[in-house]
């Protein structure tokens, strides 16, 4: 007649094992959903919960297994030959419950560490913020010397607005340093600019500022060519400036003038006669402005053109062109300017 299982204290022994690891594994877990909980709230569902809850879960459900498979071992009827009076099928397998089980607790502790080494994290962090703000909030009070509220009733004044109190504080040690250096500075400024004058006043700052502009379009408008002007355009007796000037006359003034200036709607241009004047001054602004029927050129050239317009036709005094027109305005005696050289103007026309 066989025995019991249940009757033999080493299967009595590993089922109270078994229910003792089990409620570790219980209590753990318990713990672990606790703790997840609290940093779900914290952190809104943080990896750690992700990764823990799920594992709870599958220790929960391999702890439930292992007492399944205890209450099976130990209800089962085994032969009294084996290992302690079991056979060895039921002591392993009773076993290996017990080693599931503890496998499961290792896991739920090694799950607690993690836990409680990310909590510990983030409380240095928070203590480490926590310092920082009571630093900021420190050397804020003392740059603004902010009284406290036990030190209010020293500077009260008495005057009491709907609940606002007016008190006598001071200005912030900044604001107030500040204005002593404006001061210092307004000193220093006043004695350079209206005592020393070693700086430029504001008008004398202008005047430069519009001498320096003035310098700046005179350099812009002597490259570009239009530096000069009716006041300042002088003979040009250079080959290539009478040369452009010719090749500008040929392209609007011979309708005008015939070729060689000896005049056809417009007067004779190679004679001593002249209706607006015949120095080179004149010439430019009765080109550049133009008279009467005459258009002005200023929109057609610029006023470097219109100097070599003007240097070619002064050039054009003495020559013989064909059938010259008869002579019209005053006489004019040659000035300064009109003294041509008679190999330059030779080799032009």
């Amino acid at each position: 007649m066989q025995s019991s299982s249940i009757e033999n204290p080493l299967v009595i022994g590993l089922i109270i094992l078994m229910c003792i690891l089990l409620l570790v594994i219980g209590l753990l877990a318990n713990l672990l959903i606790g703790i997840a909980q609290v940093r779900r709230e914290k952190e809104k569902k943080s990896a750690a919960d992700k990764i823990i809850v799920p594992v709870i879960g599958l220790l929960l459900c391999a702890g439930n297994s292992a007492l399944a498979q205890d209450i099976a071992a130990a209800s089962s009827k085994v032969a009294a030959s084996g290992i302690a009076g079991l056979s060895a099928t039921a002591f392993y397998m009773l076993m290996g419950v017990v080693f599931v089980e503890l496998l499961v607790i290792l896991l739920l502790l090694m799950n607690v560490r993690i836990l409680l080494k990310a909590e510990k994290a983030a409380v240095e962090m928070a203590v480490a913020e926590s310092v920082w703000k009571k630093r900021f909030v420190r050397w804020w009070i003392r740059l603004n010397s902010f009284k406290s509220k036990e030190q209010e009733a020293d500077i009260d004044l008495g005057h009491d607005y709907d609940g606002i109190r007016e008190l006598d504080n001071r200005l912030p040690p900044w604001r107030l340093y500040g204005f002593y250096l404006t001061i210092i500075v307004a000193g220093i400024y006043f004695y350079r600019f209206h005592i020393s004058h070693t700086g430029p006043g504001s008008v004398q700052e202008y005047e430069n500022a519009v001498a320096k502009a003035d310098l700046e379009v005179k350099e812009y408008l002597k490259q570009k060519g239009e530096s000069v002007d009716e006041n300042t355009v002088t003979f040009l007796p250079a080959p290539a400036d009478l040369e452009a000037g010719k090749v500008i006359f040929a392209k609007s003034c011979i309708a005008c003038h015939n070729e060689g200036g000896g005049g056809n709607v417009g007067p004779n241009l190679t004679d001593d006669y002249w209706l607006h004047g015949g120095d080179i001054k004149s010439i430019f602004k009765t080109i550049r402005y133009g008279i009467n029927a005459m258009p002005q050129w200023q929109s057609s050239y610029s006023n470097k053109e219109i100097a070599e317009l003007a240097s070619f036709v002064k050039s054009l005094k003495g020559t013989k062109p064909a059938n010259p027109k008869a002579p019209q305005g005053v006489l004019v005696n040659e000035d300064a300017d009109s003294t041509l050289n008679a190999k330059t103007i030779s080799s032009i026309h």
